[in-house]
């Protein structure tokens, strides 16, 4: 089984993106707003996924398979009103860690979040975030992208 180990923040400065890797993404959500599974179509430049995440904050399920463009628009209708447009910017930390940040577009915007992934919970646990890291939201439901499609930016 796939698990995702990963940390969530806001961003309290943005860094020097200007090695970061550059991706624009588009995503829409499929599984109704009360399903606690969340089923994804996104667009990540000229690439196309579907994703089923499980539940959880820190640690959860996560299966994704690349399709085609035309299976994406296929499916793309379905997700109106849930949908999330941002710029990933991709990048490996002084720690030797990849973080993606993720800045909003459209409704969503100015919010800037970024997530870490790790090889275990423990090495989750025991992370110390950079300077530039604001608050950790990793277990506050209001950030996750489909919620955030669904009900806009946290108060």
């Amino acid at each position: 089984m796939s698990k995702e180990i990963e940390r969530k923040f806001l961003v309290a400065n943005l860094p020097d993106l200007s090695k970061a890797k550059k991706a624009v993404v588009r995503q829409g959500y499929l599984t109704a707003p009360d399903d606690s599974t969340e089923l994804r179509l996104r667009q990540k430049n000229d690439a196309y996924f579907l994703t089923l995440k499980g539940v959880g904050g820190l640690v959860r399920v996560e299966r994704e398979a690349e399709i085609t463009a035309d299976q994406f628009e296929t499916f793309w209708p379905e997700t109106e009103g849930r949908r999330v447009e941002k710029i990933r910017y991709t990048a490996q930390l002084q720690d030797g860690l990849v973080f993606e940040l993720d800045v909003f577009a459209g409704d969503l915007a100015p919010l800037c979040l970024v997530e870490v992934e790790f090889t275990s919970q423990d090495q989750a646990t025991r992370y110390v975030p950079p300077d530039w890291f604001g608050t950790d939201v990793t277990d506050d439901t209001r950030y996750k992208n489909k919620t955030m499609a669904i009900n806009g930016v946290p108060d």
